[in-house]
């Protein structure tokens, strides 16, 4: 730790930017894309090395970049825009025709729902790689790494774990042959800011008990500091959602999954090209930037907020910040389609229809879902559960016999989180790649006080995040306390 006032640190104000669109599409063309070895236009991925290849005469093409993005983050000012994540024009005309150069006719490509078309006379493939303003055609994609078998596999496993209290008519009805791989639409930000935060923050010295049995109380002497954090900080491809029906869950969908399956590696993407997508479905972007914006800038901080925690080991009761600054200096945003083996399920519960998704990330495997559950077998086995318990508690002599009380309820939630995955979210606080230079700290001691009955500091926030919902606040108190946390570990573990 370091002691003593820096009085160089001094809160930071947001700047002013300017807006640089970088066109991203240079050199794309609609209409055949031909292999340069035979001339086919028959062309589609391969998901082994994520190279397009030739389906006529097996030649592979290396994937292209986009150029034109800053790299160094640390040297990013203003606003920068890739070509493909500028704004939706309402207006935009779907439907375009092309003109087939092999043999003339007129080949129609609903750019909405798909972005290639067979030609119907010569059978050869037209594409849409210029971007049109409707949200259809982003900067940069990340090809499909994890073929549909794999795929398969992971999810039959993951509903393998969880049959057990899984709604019969959905194990009647379960096949993982009508898995499909979408390309989701995402916003891919990159942000040089410099970070001021202030607050309190405590380190325990000394723990202890009076008194015994039911009257014992639990007391802690801690040391009290003035604390300040300032530093530069470049938050490298934090990525959010563009899709409105993806940002807003409601109680019918489990969309949650599909944001539970982040990180993807976003530094493999490659230039868009619509031979990418032939095998896959897409959705389109129907957000803009600045509809994202603040959501990016409560990540951002909350990002912001975790970098520090490695500065603060010392504080083992917590820091209170009082004041969370983040100065951006600059933003860099792409538009990117990024790779989900997705398998669904509608739930019909009499007039309500409730979507279950399992979701497979196919790049790095990661898994999340939503199984419909039989709630009367759930609910009799957790009164059992509960019988079991408060005989227990009859029986065994224990301190904290209470719990056995609580365990039919634990049980019941413990089971239901583990197959609805409600709180399920991608931990971008922590799995954003960050770099911090500059750090500047304070660690001014202040006094030393005693006898505290709470084992934190209050208000400690220096490990919650912006806007943490009430479920998962009661999740977290929970896991907190020694006794039941061995009971949630497990379930915390994703795709377990």
């Amino acid at each position: 730790m370091q002691n003593g006032y820096n009085e160089n640190i001094t809160p930071t104000n947001n700047e002013a930017s300017t807006t640089t669109i970088i066109k991203t599409d240079i050199d794309s063309k609609d209409g055949q894309n031909k292999c340069p070895k035979c001339g086919a236009t028959d062309i589609s991925l391969n998901t082994q090395n994520g190279k397009l290849r030739c389906n006529y005469c097996r030649h592979e093409f290396e994937p292209e970049k986009i150029t034109g993005m800053v790299t160094d983050i640390s040297k990013l000012q203003g606003e920068v825009i890739g070509s493909g994540a500028t704004n939706i024009i309402a207006d935009t005309n779907d439907v375009l025709t092309f003109k087939c150069s092999s043999c003339g006719a007129e080949v129609v490509i609903d750019t909405s729902s798909q972005a290639q078309a067979r030609c119907h006379w010569c059978r050869n493939t037209l594409s849409v790689n210029q971007q049109i303003p409707n949200g259809s055609i982003p900067d940069v994609l990340l090809p499909f790494g994890i073929s549909k078998d794999i795929a398969q596999q992971e999810i039959e496993k993951f509903v393998g774990k969880r049959k057990f209290y899984a709604n019969p008519k959905f194990k009647e009805e379960f096949t993982t042959e009508n898995i499909m791989g979408v390309y989701f639409p995402y916003m891919v930000v990159d942000i040089n800011s410099q970070v001021y935060l202030s607050g309190h923050g405590e380190h325990l010295n000394r723990r202890y008990t009076r008194g015994s049995g039911s009257n014992a109380t639990t007391y802690y002497d801690a040391d009290l500091y003035q604390v300040e954090r300032q530093f530069d900080l470049a938050i490298e491809g934090l990525t959010v959602e563009s899709s409105s029906d993806k940002l807003n869950n409601n109680s019918n969908k489990t969309n949650n999954v599909i944001n539970a399956i982040m990180p993807f590696d976003i530094q493999n993407c490659v230039k868009y090209n619509a031979n990418y997508l032939k095998g896959y479905t897409s959705e389109k972007r129907d957000t803009n930037v600045n509809e994202l914006k603040p959501l990016v800038e409560k990540q951002s901080k909350d990002v912001a907020k975790f970098s520090a925690n490695s500065t603060l080991k010392n504080y083992d009761r917590g820091v209170a910040w009082s004041t969370e600054q983040v100065n951006i200096k600059g933003e860099q945003w792409k538009s990117a389609y990024l790779p989900v083996w997705l398998y669904s399920y509608q739930e019909v519960k009499g007039n309500k229809k409730i979507l279950h998704y399992v979701a497979v990330n196919a790049r790095t495997k990661e898994i999340m879902g939503s199984i419909p559950i039989y709630m009367p077998k759930l609910i009799l086995v957790s009164v059992i559960v509960e019988i079991l318990g408060i005989l227990a508690m009859s029986i065994i002599d224990f301190e904290y016999n209470f719990i056995f009380l609580l365990l039919g309820i634990v049980y019941f939630f413990i089971i239901y989180a583990r197959y609805r995955n409600s709180n399920a979210r991608h931990k971008y606080e922590t799995e954003t790649k960050t770099k911090m230079d500059n750090l500047r700290c304070v660690d001014k001691f202040i006094q030393t006080k005693k006898g505290l009955t709470n084992s934190k500091i209050a208000n400690a926030n220096n490990t919650t995040i912006s806007g943490e919902n009430l479920g998962n606040q009661l999740l977290n108190s929970l896991t907190d306390n020694n006794i039941v946390s061995t009971l949630f570990n497990d379930n915390n573990k994703k795709g377990e």
